[in-house]
């Protein structure tokens, strides 16, 4: 993260695409949605949402942005079964930091999109996909909407005037 976005959102790379078949050297990037947001956006795509610690969410808030998304698979359907559940309790977490700062726990913005890992079981079991990419589409426009929605109601991080400040006694 090099401080400059505006909004800093962490993307499970197995949220979002279709099913793929499991090969060990395929070395797939992930297909992250553009999710079409106002500013700089910062996507940081993890492994597992559940691999995100809080000091990775309030180093994001520190390096000046001003909204913070995390977008995981639904808990039903996460790859690493228990990581989509073990984010949400860290984002409950954090946000109970940002509202005892008074920076404002709307800041945080928790998302979850369908994930694909009974996708990709079917794919493996040679049954196809049931992926609907409309369905999706929709799906991401609303998610867009809360993020948008976050954006305007908290346009700037105050962290950013302070640390900028506190640079200029430095020099």
């Amino acid at each position: 993260m090099d401080g400059s976005a505006d909004i800093t959102m962490f993307v499970c790379a197995n949220c979002a695409r279709p099913g793929v078949k499991a090969m060990a050297a395929a070395g797939m990037r992930p297909l992250i949605p553009d999710f079409h947001l106002p500013g700089q956006v910062e996507q940081v795509v993890v492994p597992c949402t559940g691999r995100l610690q809080p000091e990775h969410v309030l180093r994001a808030f520190e390096t000046g942005s001003s909204i913070v998304s995390v977008v995981a698979c639904s808990e039903e359907n996460c790859h690493h079964a228990e990581g989509s559940r073990r984010c949400s309790l860290r984002v409950e977490y954090v946000q109970s930091i940002l509202r005892e700062i008074g920076l404002g726990d709307g800041r945080l913005v928790f998302l979850r999109l369908p994930g694909s890992a009974a996708e990709d079981l079917q794919v493996s079991a040679g049954k196809g996909s049931s992926f609907s990419p409309g369905a999706l589409e929709a799906r991401i426009v609303t998610l867009r909407d809360r993020i948008v929605e976050a954006f305007n109601a908290y346009p700037n991080n105050p962290l950013l005037c302070c640390s900028a400040a506190q640079g200029g006694n430095n020099e």
